[in-house]
């Protein structure tokens, strides 16, 4: 437990120094920004390609898919019914709530919580590719189907294309496929790409500690109910039915176990903002569960650490 504690506290201070930059500015407004990016398309997917490489590939392939799985369509659907039972909203909006409330920060906050967490990036992987490649989809089209005005909007399956040509899903096909391949890249290539993976993780920790300064105050008005609901379902009920499935359904201990459940409690991703906005729908409600779900993941993580380490 105290290695995971240690990994905590590392993660924490480096976001505290962050927040430290952030306040006092000297790196500019755009720095959050810039290093985000830095982190996600370029450190990142060389970090994947990198784990995946030399991993094996039962490790993405596993019954911890189950668990992650279904764990977060668990969560979206019962969004969904007490939403729908509650409020009565439109589908539009009932997916973008339950889209905040499943879909988990698995590529800025998710890698470096593997790495410093559970000791191994590749548990990322799984959860990673099942909501580029399950859950945008479907969002993606009932959010599409709902508008009237759909010259305005990109077509849903332009947006379901684009995570897939983004760098970290990339990053990802290319590791798997070095590792089913068993091929023993040399050092003149694989060198360059470690020191790039390098920046993956303080990059963005020190982004994430900067965005915290200054962030405008989350649920206020009509959506504060729809807002607390996602929240409370992504930081305490996902893990908690992840946690279930994984140890009385597929039978997972130990650190898979832990991994399984720690990655269920990441916060809200920001590209369910970004397919909110690209609809205009339920863009208020994500943005405040993003906000919400990313302060109070912290100490829900490190309470699952405390509990199952």
């Amino acid at each position: 437990m105290s290695g995971v504690l240690g990994g905590f506290a590392a993660l924490a201070a480096v976001i505290a120094v962050g927040w430290a930059v952030g306040r006092s500015g000297i790196l500019g407004g755009d720095a959050p920004g810039i290093l985000s990016r830095l982190s996600f398309f370029v450190a990142t997917p060389a970090l994947l390609f990198l784990t995946l490489g030399r991993a094996d590939t039962g490790t993405v392939a596993s019954l911890a898919l189950v668990a992650t799985a279904g764990g977060a369509v668990a969560t979206a659907l019962l969004y969904a019914g007490l939403a729908w039972w509650r409020w009565r909203l439109p589908a539009a909006q009932l997916t973008a709530g339950a889209l905040s409330s499943s879909y988990v920060n698995a590529g800025n906050l998710g890698v470096p919580v593997a790495v410093y967490v559970v000791g191994n990036a590749s548990y990322v992987a799984p959860v990673l590719l099942f909501q580029v490649l399950v859950m945008a989809p479907v969002g993606l089209a009932v959010l599409a189907a709902s508008r009237s005005d759909r010259q305005q909007a990109p077509a849903w399956w332009q947006l379901v294309l684009a995570p897939l040509q983004t760098p970290v899903v990339i990053g990802c096909a290319l590791g798997l496929l070095l590792a089913v391949s068993g091929l023993d890249l040399p050092p003149v290539v694989m060198q360059p790409v470690e020191l790039i993976a390098a920046l993956a993780v303080p990059a963005a920790l020190l982004a994430y500690g900067m965005t915290l300064h200054g962030a405008p105050r989350p649920a206020v008005g009509a959506l504060a109910g729809q807002v607390w609901l996602a929240v409370a379902l992504k930081t305490l009920v996902m893990p908690a039915v992840a946690y279930a499935l994984g140890r009385w359904v597929a039978g997972l201990e130990g650190l898979a176990l832990l991994a399984v459940t720690v990655t269920s409690a990441l916060p809200t991703a920001q590209n369910v903002f970004v397919y909110a906005a690209a609809y205009d729908r339920g863009t208020l409600l994500v943005r405040d569960v993003i906000l919400l779900s990313t302060v109070l993941s912290v100490p829900v993580l490190v309470g699952i650490a405390v509990l199952l380490a």
